[in-house]
Protein backbone atom coordinates (compact mmCIF):
# COMPACT_ATOMS: atom_id res chain seq x y z
CA UNK A 1 0.00 0.00 0.00
CA UNK A 2 1.60 3.28 -1.05
CA UNK A 3 1.72 6.53 0.90
CA UNK A 4 -1.52 7.87 -0.60
CA UNK A 5 -3.81 5.50 1.32
CA UNK A 6 -1.56 5.55 4.40
CA UNK A 7 -1.70 9.34 4.75
CA UNK A 8 -5.44 9.39 4.09
CA UNK A 9 -6.34 6.70 6.62
CA UNK A 10 -4.03 8.11 9.27
CA UNK A 11 -5.81 11.47 9.03
CA UNK A 12 -9.23 9.77 8.82
CA UNK A 13 -8.63 7.40 11.75
CA UNK A 14 -10.68 9.12 14.44
CA UNK A 15 -13.67 9.64 12.16
CA UNK A 16 -13.46 6.03 10.95
CA UNK A 17 -13.40 4.82 14.55
CA UNK A 18 -16.93 6.15 15.14
CA UNK A 19 -18.50 4.15 12.29
CA UNK A 20 -18.84 0.84 14.13
CA UNK A 21 -19.66 2.13 17.62
CA UNK A 22 -22.74 4.27 16.98
CA UNK A 23 -21.02 7.39 18.33
CA UNK A 24 -22.01 9.62 15.40
CA UNK A 25 -25.05 11.89 15.44
CA UNK A 26 -28.47 10.61 14.35
CA UNK A 27 -28.18 11.98 10.80
CA UNK A 28 -24.75 10.44 10.23
CA UNK A 29 -25.91 7.12 11.69
CA UNK A 30 -28.80 7.11 9.18
CA UNK A 31 -26.38 7.89 6.33
CA UNK A 32 -24.04 5.11 7.48
CA UNK A 33 -26.83 2.55 7.63
CA UNK A 34 -28.25 3.68 4.28
CA UNK A 35 -25.07 4.10 2.23
CA UNK A 36 -22.49 2.05 4.13
CA UNK A 37 -24.65 -0.97 4.87
CA UNK A 38 -22.04 -3.22 3.25
CA UNK A 39 -19.62 -2.40 6.07
CA UNK A 40 -21.99 -3.77 8.68
CA UNK A 41 -22.96 -6.77 6.52
CA UNK A 42 -19.34 -7.79 5.97
CA UNK A 43 -18.67 -7.45 9.70
CA UNK A 44 -21.47 -9.90 10.52
CA UNK A 45 -20.49 -12.25 7.67
CA UNK A 46 -16.87 -12.34 8.79
CA UNK A 47 -17.61 -13.86 12.17
CA UNK A 48 -20.34 -16.10 10.81
CA UNK A 49 -17.89 -17.60 8.32
CA UNK A 50 -14.91 -17.83 10.69
CA UNK A 51 -16.93 -19.77 13.26
CA UNK A 52 -15.54 -20.67 16.69
CA UNK A 53 -12.40 -18.66 17.43
CA UNK A 54 -11.73 -20.01 20.91
CA UNK A 55 -8.01 -20.23 21.55
CA UNK A 56 -7.09 -19.44 17.95
CA UNK A 57 -4.31 -17.16 16.71
CA UNK A 58 -5.44 -14.55 14.21
CA UNK A 59 -4.09 -11.85 11.93
CA UNK A 60 -6.00 -8.71 10.96
CA UNK A 61 -4.32 -7.09 7.94
CA UNK A 62 -5.29 -3.43 7.68
CA UNK A 63 -6.94 -3.58 11.08
CA UNK A 64 -8.03 0.07 11.07
CA UNK A 65 -9.24 1.18 14.48
CA UNK A 66 -9.64 -2.44 15.59
CA UNK A 67 -13.34 -3.40 15.52
CA UNK A 68 -12.59 -6.85 14.07
CA UNK A 69 -9.64 -7.32 16.42
CA UNK A 70 -11.77 -6.54 19.46
CA UNK A 71 -14.62 -8.78 18.33
CA UNK A 72 -12.22 -11.66 17.64
CA UNK A 73 -10.86 -11.37 21.17
CA UNK A 74 -14.36 -11.09 22.65
CA UNK A 75 -15.15 -14.36 20.86
CA UNK A 76 -12.27 -16.10 22.59
CA UNK A 77 -9.33 -15.78 20.18
CA UNK A 78 -6.15 -16.62 22.05
CA UNK A 79 -4.10 -13.93 20.34
CA UNK A 80 -4.52 -11.46 17.47
CA UNK A 81 -1.81 -9.68 15.53
CA UNK A 82 -3.14 -6.33 14.31
CA UNK A 83 -1.27 -4.86 11.35
CA UNK A 84 -1.81 -1.41 9.85
CA UNK A 85 0.40 1.21 8.16
CA UNK A 86 -1.41 4.14 9.81
CA UNK A 87 0.01 4.89 13.30
CA UNK A 88 -3.21 6.49 14.56
CA UNK A 89 -5.22 3.39 13.59
CA UNK A 90 -2.91 1.25 15.72
CA UNK A 91 -3.28 3.64 18.65
CA UNK A 92 -7.07 3.37 18.42
CA UNK A 93 -6.87 -0.43 18.17
CA UNK A 94 -4.75 -0.56 21.30
CA UNK A 95 -7.22 1.69 23.15
CA UNK A 96 -10.19 -0.41 22.04
CA UNK A 97 -8.58 -3.67 23.20
CA UNK A 98 -7.27 -2.15 26.44
CA UNK A 99 -10.84 -1.09 27.30
CA UNK A 100 -11.77 -4.79 27.14
CA UNK A 101 -8.90 -5.73 29.44
CA UNK A 102 -7.41 -7.98 26.77
CA UNK A 103 -4.17 -6.20 25.87
CA UNK A 104 -2.11 -9.28 26.79
CA UNK A 105 -3.66 -11.07 23.78
CA UNK A 106 -2.79 -8.34 21.27
CA UNK A 107 0.31 -7.63 19.19
CA UNK A 108 0.48 -4.43 17.13
CA UNK A 109 2.56 -4.30 13.94
CA UNK A 110 3.11 -1.07 12.03
CA UNK A 111 3.62 -1.24 8.29
CA UNK A 112 2.11 -2.41 5.03
CA UNK A 113 1.54 -6.06 4.21
CA UNK A 114 3.38 -8.04 2.88
CA UNK A 115 6.47 -5.87 3.41
CA UNK A 116 5.70 -6.04 7.14
CA UNK A 117 4.96 -9.74 7.46
CA UNK A 118 4.52 -11.16 10.97
CA UNK A 119 5.59 -14.77 11.55
CA UNK A 120 2.90 -17.40 11.11
CA UNK A 121 1.17 -19.68 11.21
CA UNK A 122 -2.24 -18.14 11.85
CA UNK A 123 -5.46 -20.05 12.40
CA UNK A 124 -7.46 -17.27 10.75
CA UNK A 125 -6.94 -13.98 8.95
CA UNK A 126 -9.14 -10.96 8.29
CA UNK A 127 -8.57 -8.57 5.37
CA UNK A 128 -11.42 -6.06 5.24
CA UNK A 129 -11.40 -2.88 3.16
CA UNK A 130 -7.77 -3.37 2.12
CA UNK A 131 -7.73 -4.89 -1.37
CA UNK A 132 -9.39 -1.74 -2.70
CA UNK A 133 -5.91 -0.17 -2.53
CA UNK A 134 -3.57 -3.07 -3.40
CA UNK A 135 -1.87 -2.88 -6.80
CA UNK A 136 -0.74 -6.53 -6.89
CA UNK A 137 -3.46 -8.60 -5.16
CA UNK A 138 -2.01 -11.95 -6.31
CA UNK A 139 1.31 -11.36 -4.53
CA UNK A 140 -0.51 -9.90 -1.52
CA UNK A 141 -2.82 -12.90 -1.12
CA UNK A 142 -0.02 -15.33 -1.91
CA UNK A 143 1.97 -13.91 1.00
CA UNK A 144 -1.11 -14.23 3.20
CA UNK A 145 -1.62 -17.84 2.17
CA UNK A 146 1.94 -18.70 3.21
CA UNK A 147 1.06 -17.70 6.78
CA UNK A 148 -2.27 -19.50 7.04
CA UNK A 149 -3.14 -22.73 8.81
CA UNK A 150 -6.86 -22.02 8.51
CA UNK A 151 -9.36 -19.71 6.82
CA UNK A 152 -9.03 -16.13 5.64
CA UNK A 153 -11.90 -13.74 4.98
CA UNK A 154 -11.46 -10.75 2.71
CA UNK A 155 -13.53 -8.06 1.01
CA UNK A 156 -13.22 -6.88 -2.59
CA UNK A 157 -15.02 -3.78 -3.91
CA UNK A 158 -17.41 -4.42 -6.78
CA UNK A 159 -18.47 -2.41 -9.81
CA UNK A 160 -21.56 -0.22 -9.38
CA UNK A 161 -22.93 1.93 -12.17
CA UNK A 162 -23.46 4.98 -9.92
CA UNK A 163 -21.28 4.64 -6.85
CA UNK A 164 -18.06 3.46 -8.53
CA UNK A 165 -17.47 6.56 -10.74
CA UNK A 166 -18.13 8.86 -7.77
CA UNK A 167 -15.78 6.88 -5.57
CA UNK A 168 -13.06 6.89 -8.22
CA UNK A 169 -13.35 10.68 -8.48
CA UNK A 170 -13.11 11.17 -4.69
CA UNK A 171 -10.06 8.96 -4.39
CA UNK A 172 -8.35 10.56 -7.40
CA UNK A 173 -8.65 13.91 -5.63
CA UNK A 174 -7.06 12.31 -2.55
CA UNK A 175 -4.26 10.85 -4.73
CA UNK A 176 -5.23 7.45 -3.46
CA UNK A 177 -5.27 4.51 -5.94
CA UNK A 178 -8.42 2.42 -6.13
CA UNK A 179 -8.96 -1.05 -7.64
CA UNK A 180 -12.45 -2.38 -8.42
CA UNK A 181 -13.37 -5.98 -9.30
CA UNK A 182 -15.84 -8.18 -11.10
CA UNK A 183 -16.63 -11.55 -9.52
CA UNK A 184 -14.67 -13.49 -12.13
CA UNK A 185 -11.63 -11.30 -11.38
CA UNK A 186 -11.98 -11.98 -7.66
CA UNK A 187 -12.01 -15.73 -8.22
CA UNK A 188 -9.08 -15.57 -10.65
CA UNK A 189 -6.92 -13.49 -8.27
CA UNK A 190 -7.61 -15.80 -5.32
CA UNK A 191 -6.89 -18.99 -7.26
CA UNK A 192 -3.69 -17.56 -8.75
CA UNK A 193 -2.63 -16.74 -5.18
CA UNK A 194 -2.89 -20.45 -4.36
CA UNK A 195 -6.23 -20.74 -2.57
CA UNK A 196 -7.99 -23.98 -3.45
CA UNK A 197 -11.39 -23.06 -2.07
CA UNK A 198 -12.83 -19.64 -2.90
CA UNK A 199 -16.35 -18.87 -1.64
CA UNK A 200 -17.77 -15.54 -2.82
CA UNK A 201 -20.85 -13.79 -1.42
CA UNK A 202 -22.09 -10.59 -3.04
CA UNK A 203 -23.30 -8.18 -0.38
CA UNK A 204 -26.50 -6.34 -1.36
CA UNK A 205 -26.76 -2.60 -0.83
CA UNK A 206 -25.08 0.63 -1.84
CA UNK A 207 -21.50 -0.64 -1.76
CA UNK A 208 -22.12 -4.27 -2.69
CA UNK A 209 -18.69 -5.59 -1.70
CA UNK A 210 -17.73 -9.17 -2.41
CA UNK A 211 -17.17 -11.01 0.86
CA UNK A 212 -14.76 -13.87 0.20
CA UNK A 213 -13.86 -16.87 2.35
CA UNK A 214 -10.54 -18.46 1.41
CA UNK A 215 -9.11 -21.84 2.33
CA UNK A 216 -5.53 -22.84 1.36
Amino acid sequence: MNQGPVAFFDSFADTFDTLYDGRRNAVMRWIDRRFRSDMFARYALTFERLGDLTGKRGLDVGCGSGPYVAESLRRGAGHVVALDPAPRMLELTEQRVRALGLSDRLTLVGGSFPESKPPGPFDFAIVMGVLDYVEDPVSFLGALRSLLAGKAVASFPSQHWFRTPLRRMRYRLRRCPLYIYREDQVRDVCRRAGFHRVEVVKIPGAGMDYHVCLTP
